[in-house]
């Protein structure tokens, strides 16, 4: 797809705009705790937002590379859940209070947005220079697919692990105090400059989210290889990932059969990756499995997740 350089520059102001605003955001929301009503309504402008410029790309370059785009943001934006599962367990090990968690996830989005953009333009060099990276990208699809189902309940190991190894690199550098200095990553101390515990906890969700990069980024690169579209939807789905973990972190055990859905997602853009010479899978279809997938895995957790609640409370009345 031959995108002007005037796109691109909208696009760049867009994010440099919406950015400027959420750190607005992030600074208010130090001395304010968010309410669920504002979370939910701003992870909807987000959302919105998103669904505008994927008119806007309908608008400019016809309904095929707006269905691609709208694939491919819906295929980030539901890996991007995975996500808020791994981020409440890092909160909760860290003890991050909630007013500084929305600057720590500021300034990770922000991170993640340039590894992003870096990864997206190393992986469509490699697979325009090399066509065997295909299989090591859709193998680990197929790994994430089986981390998602089989490795849930060890996540927490992971992200403690990954706090002791965060915070045994950084006391290599830098002093590092117990004690939390309200939103500062680092502090001044006899003339010393000292890590807080809350910079700590920003390479942990940044080094996580290299590990998540390492999954979605492949994964989208099964929906397509236009470096516009793979780094807009990229950028759109991670824009509104602060509002949307303060909407979900208190419901991620609601969705106890998301991760089936997201699993079987993988598992198709990984198989179709490796059959992408043999089969031409048209993109509806594949934006159909994908919405289809988040559909059908919410429907499961609402429905039978009320069920167990019911059954647990009968249970306990018995007793």
């Amino acid at each position: 797809m031959n995108v002007s350089s005037w796109v691109w520059a909208v696009f760049g102001f867009l994010v440099l705009a919406m950015l400027s605003l959420d750190l607005g955001l992030a600074s208010r929301g130090s001395r304010q705790e968010s309410t669920l009503r504002s979370a939910a309504l701003w992870s909807g402008a987000w959302i919105g937002l998103a669904i505008g410029f994927g008119f806007v790309v309908f608008a400019l370059y016809g309904a095929g590379p707006a269905a691609t785009y709208f694939t491919a943001y819906l295929l980030e934006k539901s890996l991007s859940i995975d996500n808020i599962f791994v981020f409440v367990l890092i909160f909760s090990e860290l003890r991050t209070p909630p007013a500084q968690q929305r600057k720590v996830l500021y300034w990770g989005v922000l991170g993640a947005l340039v590894m992003r953009g870096i990864l997206i333009a190393a992986g469509i060099y490699l697979l325009g220079r090399f066509h065997w990276v295909v299989y090591p990208f859709a193998a680990l699809i197929i790994l994430a697919a089986a981390r998602i189902v089989f490795a849930r309940e060890k996540e927490r190991e992971v992200v403690v692990a990954a706090c002791a190894v965060c915070d045994s690199w950084v006391a290599r550098f830098l002093p590092v105090t117990p004690v939390l200095h309200g939103g500062k990553f680092l502090i001044r101390q006899r003339g010393r400059l000292v890590a807080t515990p809350l910079l700590i906890t920003l390479l942990v969700v940044e080094t996580t989210d290299l590990v998540f990069a390492l999954d979605s980024i492949p994964a989208v690169f099964a929906v397509t290889r236009d470096p516009f579209l793979v780094y807009t939807s990229n950028v759109l789905a991670m824009l509104g990932l602060r509002a949307l973990y303060f909407l979900l972190a208190r419901a991620v055990e609601r969705f106890q059969y998301l991760r089936f859905g997201l699993a079987a997602i993988l598992v198709f853009v990984g198989g179709k990756m490796v059959l992408a010479d043999v089969v031409d899978i048209p993109v509806w279809v594949s934006l159909a499995v994908v919405a289809g997938s988040i559909a059908v895995a919410l429907a499961l957790s609402a429905v039978l997740g009320a069920a167990e609640t019911v059954d647990k409370g009968a249970v306990q009345a018995q007793k």
